[in-house]
């Protein structure tokens, strides 16, 4: 999680498109190595967002997760005790601008998906994620 918190994935900043789509690439990755399939970046009118699923549970609910990869400004910057970009730990607890929004919190489905995929090579609902 510390190298996808590195990236400034700042969407209100024009100069950083780059690293919003570099956040979305990340997002595949990760989603890939999970277990999840159908994963693509698709394009909007501004920023992308990426799509991946879990469709194996005939008969069973489908759960939407939604997540977002993109952060807000992080000034001012004299509020922060460390670079907002560099993630510190902390007794147990990570600061970095988009770990509790939204970066950590969208992580954590996915995370807890590839160990059930991993560890029983199923999912008890079909699954559809949207970042």
């Amino acid at each position: 999680m510390l190298d996808f918190l590195r990236i400034p994935s700042i969407s209100s900043l024009p100069e950083h498109a780059g690293d919003v789509r570099a956040a979305g690439e990340w997002v595949m990755a990760r989603c890939r190595d999970a277990g999840l399939e159908h994963i693509e970046m698709m394009e909007t009118g501004g920023h992308p967002v990426v799509y991946a699923d879990w469709l194996h549970a005939p008969g069973r609910p489908t759960v939407l997760i939604y997540g977002h990869f993109d952060v807000q400004p992080v000034d001012p910057l004299n509020l922060w005790h460390s670079p907002p970009f560099e993630p510190v730990v902390k007794d147990g607890k990570v600061y970095a601008r988009g770990a509790t929004d939204d970066k950590g919190n969208m992580l954590v489905p996915i995370l807890a998906m590839e160990a059930l995929l991993k560890s029983t090579g199923s999912l008890p609902v079909n699954v559809k994620c949207f970042f």
